[in-house]
């Protein structure tokens, strides 16, 4: 597993928002975040604020369709010049000064990355581990593999100019939301013959994208960035008050007999879903993979990173970890909404489709 370092401020990123960082219009920013100057929210980026509980310091990068959210028991905190890769989703985790997060990394929350660390692409960083400042972490979950050497800090160096320097800049609120007036409420294609179907109290935000044959139920919430591509033979079918977020796919391959989320699945930011069935009540954190022909029971809870492997089979209940994942253990009760699930007054302001 390799370790990407990525400049702190992507070239041609768009200028918006307030003075002195740069937003692309296509990121999402929901609640009121603290950012220094310099920072970058680039493409498809999508940060929610619940309460001013996320700070980026100055310089900091958010890269293209990462996913940050925080909230007032778990805040996200990312130091100055600090960069969080592409796709990488943080939950409520703390990330040091002038670190690098991978490509696809997963911090959940109350996690801590130090300062001057190196996160694999990839790594899965589990709720409460703390990583030392100046560290290489990388695995399914995170494994410290050394202290980083003076050839790391040299790379980290050159990446940011020659220097590893602080600015030490204060933070300056900015509010901003999904806002209805700028585009409709999600976009929805015809493929072939086959419209979207979306019940009139289904949310969705207007960055996400949904085609061909597709059905979503009442109290749905389809998240910014969210694409849902029914192309294939097979229909893709959502329950009622489903929740598919920020960034994440659901893709029904051309031999795929379908894809089925029943009532009341939660499928967490920066996942994969593809032609599978998942069973009510069901739990997927952030980052899974859930591959064709796989079936979820009721009830499930598929753990952050995890890989459900083609055709598997878990029951009612299974707790679903690892890359490739087994069943580790069995719930005796359904698990509840995370804390990183939307709620409804998170969605004010946000218009309904119908």
């Amino acid at each position: 597993m390799g370790i990407s370092l990525l400049p702190v401020s992507p070239p041609g990123a768009p200028t918006g928002g307030a003075a002195h960082f740069s937003l692309a219009s296509s990121a999402r920013v929901l609640g009121t975040l603290h950012l220094g100057p310099g920072a970058v929210i680039a493409q498809g980026a999508v940060i929610r604020s619940h309460g001013g509980s996320v700070r980026l310091g100055a310089g900091a990068a958010v890269l293209e369709n990462a996913t940050v959210t925080g909230a007032s028991e778990h805040p996200v905190i990312v130091g100055e010049r600090a960069v969080l890769g592409h796709r990488c989703v943080v939950l409520g985790a703390e990330v040091g000064a002038l670190s690098e997060v991978g490509s696809g990394a997963i911090l959940m929350p109350f996690a801590r990355v130090g300062a001057r660390c190196l996160v694999g692409e990839g790594t899965v960083i589990p709720s409460g581990m703390v990583v030392p400042d100046e560290s290489v972490v990388e695995g399914r979950p995170g494994q410290l593999l050394r202290r980083a050497t003076a050839d790391d800090l040299e790379r980290l160096r050159r990446l940011r100019g020659g220097n590893l320097s602080l600015p030490g800049q204060p933070l300056t609120a900015f509010s901003a939301r999904d806002r209805a007036e700028d585009a409709p409420m999600g976009q929805l294609y015809t493929y072939r013959d086959k419209h979207p179907l979306v019940h009139p109290t289904a949310t969705l935000f207007s960055t996400a994208e949904v085609s061909g044959d597709v059905v979503i139920g009442p109290g749905c919430i389809i998240g910014p960035g969210v694409k849902i591509v029914g192309d294939s033979e097979g229909p893709v079918r959502i329950g009622a008050g489903v929740q598919v977020l920020s960034n994440t796919v659901l893709h029904l391959p051309q031999d795929s007999s379908g894809l089925v989320l029943e009532d009341g699945v939660i499928i967490g930011p920066g996942c994969m879903v593809h032609g599978c069935h998942v069973g009510a009540g069901t739990l997927v954190e952030p980052g899974a993979i859930l591959c064709d022909g796989s079936r979820l029971g009721r009830g499930c809870i598929v753990s952050a990173g995890s890989l459900v492997k083609p055709l598997s089979s878990f029951p009612d209940g299974a707790r679903v970890e690892g890359f490739p994942a087994v069943q580790t253990g069995t719930l005796t009760t359904p698990p509840p909404p995370p804390r990183w699930a939307l709620r409804p007054e998170d969605l004010a302001g946000l218009r309904r489709v119908g």
